[in-house]
C-alpha cells in the first residue's frame, strides 16, 4: 500500500511538473505569435456544425462542380507606368514631382553607368580584365530602385545593380579596383570582376551562385525586424534566378515570418540564352506573389519615375506593416549576358535594335527633361565628354596599382593561421621561387598583413 502510494505521489508530481511544462512553452508561443504583427488572417474557431471547409491550410468555400482554375485566372497582370516611351507623363497624379536637381542625378548616374559598361567591357575583350557584365537597357531599374530606399536598407543583390551601388555614392576607383583586383579592392582581390559590395553602403557582396542571395536576404529582413530597425531588405534578381528553389525559399520563409522585403526582379526578357516562354507557362513573375501570400506588382522597368514610385510605396509599407513585396520589373537586357556570351546565336539584331532606339530608359528620361528645357543637344555633348573622361581617368588609375598582397589568399577565414593553411601557403612560395620565371611577383603588393 506503500508503495502504491508513493506511486500515486510521484504520478502527481510528474503530472503537475508536465502541465507546469506545458504552460511555459504556451506562454512562450503566444509572446513569439504576439511579436508578429497582426496582420495574417487568424484561424477561426472551429464550429463542426458548419458546412464550410473546416480545413486549416486555405480558406475556400465548398463547390458541387468538377472545375480546375485555369493558369491565367485574369487576363495578363497589368504593368504600371507613369511616363510613355516619349516621356510624357501620362497621368499627373502619378508624377512624383521630382526636382529638376533629383531628374538630371538620375540621368546621370544612368549615363555614367553606361559609359563604365563601355569602357569596361572593351577592356576585357583588349584582355586587360578577365570578365565583364554590362546593365544596357536595364539602367532604369536601377537608379528608381535605388532613389527610393533609405541609406540604411540592405541590398543584396545578383550581379547587374551596379547602378544601386553607383547611385549610394561607390567611386569609379572602387568600381574599376575591384574589376581589376587590385590593392584597393575591398574584397582583396578574390572575387572575379562585378561582384561588388560594400559594408559602409550596406550592399552585400555579391556571389556567383544563382539566387543564393534571395533566402539570405529573408533572414537579414526578419533580423531587421526583430530589432525594430525602421529598415527594409531589398533583393534584386533575374526571372530566370526566380526558377530556382531558393526563390520559393526565400519568399515562403519571408511572407510566413511576415518580413520588411522588397523582392526586385528584374524581368529582362532572357537567362543567359533561354528566353521567357522556355522559363515558364505562367504570367511571369509577379503572378507568383499571391501564391506566398505576398502583395505583387508589375512595372514598367524602362520608366524610372513608375520604379520610383513602386519601390517607394513597398518600401514605405514593408517597414510599417511588416510584410514582404514583389515588383516585377519588365525590361530587356540590350547587351550580351556577358562577355563569355554571344546573343546573336539566340536573337535577332532588329530585335535588339528595337529595344536601344525605340524603349530605352535612358532615351525616355531624357525626353522628359527635355520638354521641360532642363537638358539641351549641348549639355548632352558636355556631359558625354565629361563622363568618358572621368571614367577613362579612374581607368587608367586602376591599371597602374599593384596586386594585392599574394598571402591575403590564406587570410580571413579564421583568427589565427591553421596548420594545413600554413603547409598550402608554404607549397605554394616554395612552387612560386621554383617557377619564378611564370610568377611576375614585382606586380604585387609586398606590405605586411596587419
Amino acid at each position: 500500500m506503500a508503495a502504491v502510494k508513493s506511486m500515486n505521489k510521484l504520478y502527481g508530481v510528474c503530472v503537475h511538473a508536465a502541465r507546469r511544462t506545458a504552460g511555459l512553452k504556451a506562454s512562450r508561443l503566444l509572446q513569439h505569435r504576439a511579436f508578429r504583427v497582426g496582420v495574417v488572417q487568424r484561424q477561426q474557431p472551429f464550429d463542426s456544425s458548419l458546412e464550410k471547409p473546416q480545413f486549416p491550410g486555405a480558406s475556400a468555400e465548398f463547390v458541387d462542380h468538377l472545375e480546375f482554375i485555369q493558369p491565367n485566372v485574369i487576363s495578363g497582370i497589368p504593368v504600371y507606368r507613369v511616363m510613355d516611351r516619349q516621356g510624357n507623363i501620362i497621368d499627373p497624379s502619378q508624377d512624383p514631382q521630382l526636382s529638376k536637381e533629383q531628374v538630371l542625378n538620375f540621368y546621370q548616374k544612368m549615363t555614367l553607368l553606361n559609359t563604365m559598361d563601355r569602357i569596361l567591357y572593351e577592356s576585357q575583350r583588349q584582355g586587360r580584365i578577365s570578365f565583364y557584365m554590362t546593365n544596357y537597357g536595364e539602367e532604369g531599374t536601377h537608379i528608381g530602385s535605388a532613389a527610393a530606399l533609405d541609406p540604411e536598407d540592405i541590398v543584396f543583390g545578383q550581379y547587374r545593380e551596379a547602378g544601386v551601388l553607383m547611385y549610394r555614392g561607390f567611386p569609379l576607383d572602387m568600381f574599376m579596383a575591384q574589376c581589376y583586383a587590385n590593392v584597393d579592392d575591398l574584397g582583396k582581390g578574390r572575387q572575379m570582376p562585378v561582384h561588388y559590395g560594400s559594408k559602409d553602403l550596406n550592399f552585400v557582396t555579391i556571389s556567383s551562385p544563382l539566387a543564393t542571395q534571395i533566402p539570405q536576404a529573408a533572414g537579414a529582413a526578419y533580423a531587421l525586424k526583430r530589432e525594430n530597425m525602421n529598415r527594409a531588405v531589398i533583393c534584386y534578381f533575374g526571372e530566370g534566378a526566380a526558377s530556382e528553389g531558393d526563390a520559393h525559399a526565400g519568399f515562403n520563409f519571408s511572407a510566413t515570418l511576415e518580413c520588411p522585403i522588397i523582392f526586385f526582379c528584374r524581368n529582362n526578357g532572357y537567362a543567359i540564352s533561354t528566353p521567357t516562354n522556355e522559363q515558364y507557362r505562367g504570367d511571369g513573375i509577379a503572378a507568383r506573389g499571391p501564391g506566398y501570400g505576398m502583395l505583387s506588382i508589375r512595372v514598367d522597368g524602362n520608366d524610372v519615375f513608375a520604379v520610383y514610385n513602386a519601390t517607394k510605396e513597398a518600401r514605405r509599407r514593408a517597414v510599417a506593416e511588416n510584410q514582404p513585396f514583389l515588383i516585377e520589373a519588365m525590361t530587356y537586357r540590350i547587351g550580351h549576358h556577358s562577355t563569355s556570351d554571344d546573343s546573336s546565336a539566340y536573337r535577332s539584331v532588329d530585335e535588339v535594335n528595337y529595344w536601344d532606339k525605340q524603349d530605352h530608359p535612358i532615351s525616355r528620361l531624357r525626353h522628359y527633361m527635355t520638354a521641360r528645357n532642363w537638358w539641351s543637344e549641348d549639355d548632352e555633348k558636355s556631359w558625354r565628354k565629361q563622363s568618358r573622361k572621368t571614367v577613362m581617368e579612374a581607368f587608367e588609375r586602376a591599371e597602374k596599382r599593384l596586386k594585392p598582397n599574394i598571402e591575403l589568399m590564406f587570410t580571413d577565414v579564421y583568427q589565427e593561421m591553421t596548420p594545413n593553411l600554413n603547409k598550402q601557403r608554404d607549397a605554394m612560395w616554395r612552387h612560386m621561387k621554383q617557377y619564378k620565371e611564370h610568377y611576375p611577383l614585382e606586380l604585387f603588393d609586398k606590405e605586411p598583413i596587419s
